[in-house]
């Protein structure tokens, strides 16, 4: 037909993934300023199966990602794959997932750590990105074993390649819409009820913190501890600790307010009939596009994460001792886990001037997609 895509599409298959990443991140470092510059998604599947649609990724894409799992068809059941983990949510889910599964029109994606190739685009250069596979009906245990094979997938994992078909699928329209949209998909109103709930964890992590450890002090004072030890075995009483501070959080909730003050502005111009006549030329689509493609770089901080300066993203990264689960806003986060309280407080401004940071440039975006009118 002669179509080609707006943007280029780089196919690629990692080698040395099991030794820390080595292919991916090598390369990511090699290509480090041209993928800076015109980097925009980043793509990741390591594995799948049979079963449930599973979604990890940058939370400016939330919106897009569902609108693309509603198009999918489930091959089993014959509704769409967001439909089916919508469900699946409902009847597995907690009480707080099952509410949000019936009342949010987009289910949420979840944050991503480590432990596969999308790490360097996403932690170390902040590429929007996404992490995509089917499972949760394929029995697993196969991964990393002699079982791993073609004939235990065929016979056990997805027989028919159902759901090889389905990530094809899901994967392909991820791929040709970003590819061939006029400007960048990006949405805020998603990321920013997002980085809502972790200031709000992050709250309440803090206030549990400080309660634990006034009770175990209590405990040691009264002697509880001792009271309830084996006689027989030896007996190590916990350490008692300082009082844990009041953080001052207010700085986080005020970056918050700056931040849904931005995309409140952004989303309700993008609806705008008049940006839409705007943004039917190409130099305004091009303008718009360098904008939104800075949002993603925004969420970065140079320095990086206290202790891993390669690690940069301040909303999420890999736990420093949990490696590949995800802490969301890590800087505060695990200072407070490991009761560095004088690091909490420092990470509070730091983060509070990325979340700044990111406002500033969806206005950036904002004026763009107005032609600053």
């Amino acid at each position: 037909t002669g179509w080609r895509p707006k943007r280029t599409v780089i196919y690629a298959a990692w080698d040395g993934e099991e030794p820390g990443l080595l292919g991916s991140t090598e390369w990511v470092e090699t290509h480090m300023e041209e993928l800076r510059r015109h980097a925009v998604l980043y793509v990741n599947s390591d594995s799948n199966g049979r079963g449930f649609l599973y979604v990890g990724g940058s939370h400016t894409l939330e919106k897009f990602i569902n609108e693309v799992a509603r198009d999918v068809v489930d091959p089993q059941k014959k509704i769409s794959a967001g439909e089916r983990e919508r469900a699946r949510r409902i009847v597995q889910g907690s009480a707080e997932e099952r509410r949000e599964a019936r009342g949010r029109a987009d289910l949420r994606i979840a944050a991503l750590g480590s432990g596969s190739d999308f790490t360097p685009f996403l932690q170390h250069l902040g590429v929007a990105s996404l992490n995509i596979g089917y499972g949760g009906e394929d029995g697993g245990g196969s991964y990393h074993s002699i079982y791993d094979s073609f004939v235990h997938y065929t016979r056990f994992g997805d027989p028919g390649f159902d759901y090889g078909i389905a990530l094809a699928q899901t994967g392909g329209r991820i791929i040709l819409r970003f590819a061939d949209a006029d400007y960048l998909p990006l949405s805020f109103n998603n990321l920013t009820d997002t980085v809502a709930v972790y200031v709000n964890e992050l709250t309440k992590l803090s206030d549990d913190t400080r309660e634990e450890i006034k009770e175990t002090n209590l405990r040691l004072s009264d002697k509880t501890f001792e009271a309830v030890s084996d006689p027989t075995e030896t007996y190590i009483a916990p350490r008692r600790e300082a009082p844990a501070p009041h953080l001052n959080f207010a700085p986080l909730q005020n970056a918050l307010a700056r931040l849904q003050d931005s995309t409140n502005k952004f989303e309700t111009v993008m609806r705008d009939p008049v940006t839409r006549s705007h943004l039917s030329s190409k130099k305004a689509q091009m303008s718009l596009d360098a904008a939104l493609l800075e949002v993603e770089h925004a969420m970065t901080r140079g320095e990086g994460l206290p202790r891993r300066p390669w690690f940069k993203h301040q909303l999420y990264a890999p736990g420093f001792y949990t490696g590949y689960g995800v802490k969301t806003l890590p800087g505060v986060r695990e200072a407070i886990e490991q009761r560095n309280w004088s690091e909490a407080d420092q990470q509070i401004s730091v983060v509070s001037a990325t979340i700044v940071k990111i406002a500033e440039q969806i206005d950036r975006a904002t004026a763009a997609a107005t032609g600053s009118r």
